[in-house]
């Protein structure tokens, strides 16, 4: 088999069949539900939002009804054009675009990059550049990544998806296709990110504001 680098995956269309309950073991939906409660926590009425790797905009467009502003970035258009559909509401704005340079020069309350999505970026320090330079004040700029405890999950997750894994590490497992998924220590996480907090997140992901 050929193997598509990451980008190839998702304008396959593999996010809109992993978000899919049916296609998510257990652990899996643990961990996404668990995202959700910890946005619906910390964005309060009036904020502006920045999601990086926002996919089809799920998180923005369920916390629309709070945000004074939201922007969604990310790389594959068709995703953004179904955001764009789905967020139906001036105040949600999403571009196509490459999330360490992005033609954005508006600042905000918070900057996320959710459901390991940083784990599959290939400048992952270009990307906390950018975050850093649309939020300004730290501890406000999140992270959501799979911790090595997700290994298992992920593997019967990604072979629901027709994504078997052939190669695994300390680091990142790939699929027969190509698609390379990251996980991480806390100690990784802080060498790669820095002065950071770092907290588990439903048994196999972390969560790291910084």
């Amino acid at each position: 088999m050929n193997q598509l680098s990451n980008e190839q995956v998702y304008a396959a269309g593999l996010l809109n069949r992993a978000l899919d309950p049916a296609t998510q073991p257990p652990e899996i939906r643990a961990f996404l539900q668990a995202e959700i409660d910890l946005l619906n926590d910390i964005v309060v009425e009036g904020m502006s939002m920045i999601d990086v790797g926002c996919g089809t905009g799920r998180h923005l467009t369920m916390l629309r009804n709070r945000l004074r502003t939201g922007v969604g970035v990310d790389y594959e258009h068709a995703y953004v054009v179904e955001a764009r559909r789905r967020g139906g509401a001036s105040r949600l704005h999403f571009v196509t675009g490459d999330a360490t340079c992005l033609p954005i020069r508006a600042q905000f309350d918070l900057a996320v990059c959710m459901t390991n999505t940083w784990g599959t970026m290939n400048d992952q320090r270009g990307v906390l550049n950018e975050m850093r330079r649309f939020v300004p004040q730290a501890r406000m700029r999140l992270l959501s990544v799979f911790a090595e405890a997700s290994v298992t999950a992920r593997r019967e997750w990604y072979r629901r998806l027709g994504h078997t894994v052939v190669e695994e590490s300390a680091e990142y497992l790939m699929t027969e296709a190509g698609f390379r998924s990251e996980h991480f220590t806390k100690a990784r996480l802080q060498s790669l990110v820095g002065d950071c907090t770092i907290r588990p997140c439903a048994d196999i992901a972390y969560i790291v504001t910084f």
